[in-house]
Formats: structure tokens, sequence, C-alpha cells
């Protein structure tokens, strides 16, 4: 492992990365947001039928 040609790379990659643009921003929030209210309806209706396979609740 050398170290000092390993820290050269890690900033070359760092000057040639950018800020997103508010465009850029925004999409990539929708579609995280978007991915994590479906891994929610999925584990939601998962539980939901576990509830009425076993009988469980009130």
């Amino acid at each position: 492992m050398d170290v000092p040609y390993d820290l050269t790379s890690y900033v070359r990659v760092l000057k040639m990365a950018t800020t997103p643009t508010t465009e850029e921003f925004l999409q990539v929030s929708k579609i995280a947001g978007a991915g994590i209210l479906l891994i929610g309806l999925v584990g939601f209706l998962i539980g939901a039928i576990m509830l009425l396979l076993t009988g469980g609740g009130i």
C-alpha cells in the first residue's frame, strides 16, 4: 500500500468533484424518497399479510 500515491489519487478525485445543481439534487432527493416509501410500503404489506395469516391482532 503506497500511502502517498493513495492520497494524491484521493485529492485528484476531490478536485474533479463538483457540487450538484439544484435540479440534480432535487431529482436525486425525489428518487431516494420514492425508494424509501416503496420499501416502507412493502414492509407494511408484508406485516399486514403476516398479521392476517396468523390471526393476530385484537
